[in-house]
């Protein structure tokens, strides 16, 4: 009985469930990876170099100077429709502002990139998939006006499904918007850089995304309007093999350069450096 007693399998007590997850899976290859590891690599698989998405904030941290942020976004959205689905989008709102910590799908401010004074606006796909509602358009057009008022430059981190439904017209009217607050920066020569990563989709690629001095995209980030699917259907026609993807886009020149992630600061800072009429091109990376 002791022997026995010895090697019988004791069941699981249940009573760690805090402890953290250690591990996390790429969605490309399956690889097995630590999530320490991987959040150092910049959420990138080491692997196969697939980029996985990244929280907003950890974006910033990515691209700003240490030390440099202040944040300038904060407005909070209404419901002017009172929209309803399957869920009233006040609800909805709530939801996601419970889950992610944020008012909205932006997230920006002014900082230093590579010693080039800039606004910095990120997108946050977490909150309703990026989509461009009211306060985004309003949140990018007081970014890029602060940007032309205080001599920024302006970079902007697409990731978006595009206009969000629940505003119906009024999110529509923010591709104008957006559009036109560019004006400023261009009239002072001011550069605007835009990051697409994946999804950039929508108004959200026919508007600001798509209209900047240099646009970079991340690699394999599905790039376009329409998705894929329904183009398919629309057309009635195979697409071509890896069609909307960032490498596609690039051949067919609608992006200026696809750069991995981990040598996306050193690249944009080089550009930043060359384009804003107020430092010198010759200081170094």
């Amino acid at each position: 009985m002791a022997l026995e007693r010895l090697f019988r399998r004791k069941r699981p007590s249940g009573g760690n469930r805090d402890v953290p997850e250690l591990w996390t899976k790429c969605e490309a290859c399956g690889a097995q990876l630590y999530k320490k590891e991987f959040r150092e690599n910049l959420y990138v698989c080491p692997k196969c170099g697939h980029h996985h998405r990244v929280p907003a904030s950890e974006r910033v941290e990515m691209l700003a100077d240490p030390g440099t942020f202040q944040e300038i976004t904060g407005l909070r959205p209404l419901d002017p429709l009172g929209f309803v689905d399957t869920k009233p989008y006040a609800e909805r709102l709530r939801a996601y502002q419970e889950e992610t910590g944020r008012k909205d799908a932006i997230l920006g401010g002014t900082c230093a990139i590579g010693g080039v004074p800039a606004v910095l606006l990120v997108m946050d796909y977490a909150f309703a998939g990026g989509s461009m509602g009211s306060v985004v358009g309003e949140e990018i057009a007081r970014g890029a006006e602060r940007a032309a008022a205080e001599g920024r430059a302006l970079v902007i981190v697409a990731a978006s499904g595009g206009a969000r439904m629940q505003e119906a017209a009024l999110s529509l009217m923010q591709m104008a918007k957006t559009v036109m607050s560019l004006d400023r920066l261009w009239e002072k020569r001011l550069p605007y850089v835009s990051i697409l990563t994946d999804p950039t989709t929508g108004g959200v690629t026919a508007s600001f995304a798509a209209l900047a001095d240099v646009i970079f995209a991340e690699p394999g980030a599905l790039i376009g309007f329409a998705g894929p699917r329904v183009i398919r259907q629309t057309i009635r026609q195979e697409l071509p093999e890896g069609f909307q993807r960032s490498e596609f886009l690039l051949k067919h020149g609608m992006v200026d350069r696809v750069t991995d992630r981990r040598r996306l600061k050193a690249e944009l800072v080089l550009v930043l450096r060359h384009l804003h009429p107020g430092v010198s091109y010759a200081v170094g990376v």
